[in-house]
């Protein structure tokens, strides 16, 4: 599950970089499609989206029954709603992410894992100096977002720009389930032992980024959930205090978000959320939704 959460960090990580003026890399043929299911309790009957938040230009993933799904939908439900708002986003990154007299970087991971820090921001293009003064969580995204310049990936090409022009123009409302303060706040209140931890996974994932990203980018564009949840199953150990401030309480919050909602949303939500311990479809499932795979 710690890759679980290293994923989660550098596909969120990415928001808060650009990667823009590069050639795109060659986008995989998507088959079945990414996962989709119906969400169904009482007044509510919608629909529940795993989506990966950063994709290569030309991924053709919204296939004729998402299609439908967003046409039938009545509105659309995000992660957070103004996750949009890169000002807000980077103001908010850079206010709970910096503290005053903090430790340089390589004072902060071990002395086993210094070389392999030093390897990874030099990869990267950036440097201890620059990363020092942002707290090890926030250091962790910058450094896994400098390690991803070279997948000449983008927000901008994700799913979440299609699934927001989509519903603005077809004047349907746009919410999510928590905010973007929310999102950091998982990471910003981890005890500083996790956020070491963190950045050293992070740091051990930097040198085979790219194979990782191909498989998962591989595994959603066919939406073969369990390709993805055996990469939960690579690596370290998991952490359990990193686990479960941020894919398990997360999980648990949206759950009472999703609670009061009738009609017919468009959840659309990361796809690491939808697999593992305590995923949202299980966690809905135990409070009596019928959770039904329709793509």
């Amino acid at each position: 599950m710690m890759r679980a959460v290293t994923r989660l960090l550098a596909f969120f990580a990415l928001t808060l970089v650009a990667a823009c003026g590069q050639e795109p890399a060659p986008a995989p043929k998507v088959q079945a499609g990414p996962a989709l299911w119906q969400v169904q309790r009482g007044a509510l009957n919608g629909w529940l989206f795993g989506t990966i938040h950063v994709l290569p230009k030309g991924v053709a993933w919204d296939t004729p029954t998402i299609k439908e799904a967003m046409t039938a939908a009545d509105r659309l439900v995000l992660e957070a709603q103004d996750l949009q708002d890169e000002q807000k986003t980077l103001s908010l990154f850079e206010a709970m992410g910096r503290s005053p007299g903090l430790p340089p970087l390589e004072r902060r991971v071990p002395d086993t894992e210094k070389a392999a820090l030093d390897k990874a921001l030099a990869d990267g293009g950036t440097s201890s100096q620059a990363l020092s003064g942002y707290e090890s969580w926030a250091a962790a995204m910058l450094l896994s977002a400098a390690s991803q310049q070279s997948l000449k990936v983008s927000q901008d090409d994700g799913v979440e720009p299609v699934l927001i022009a989509t519903f603005k123009q077809a004047g349907k409302p746009i919410g999510g389930l928590e905010t973007v303060e929310r999102q950091f706040a998982a990471f910003d209140t981890l005890p500083e032992a996790a956020q070491s931890r963190l950045l050293v996974q992070t740091i051990h994932e930097a040198k085979g980024m790219k194979a990782l990203y191909d498989r998962i980018l591989t595994a959603w564009s066919k939406g073969d959930m369990d390709a993805i949840a055996k990469e939960d199953q690579i690596g370290e150990q998991p952490d359990p205090v990193v686990e479960d401030a941020i894919l398990v309480a997360r999980n648990r919050d949206w759950v009472k978000a999703i609670a009061p909602m009738k009609g017919r949303p468009f959840i659309a939500v990361g796809a690491g959320h939808l697999t593992g311990r305590d995923n949202l479809i299980t966690l809905l499932e135990a409070k009596g939704y019928k959770v039904t795979r329709v793509q």
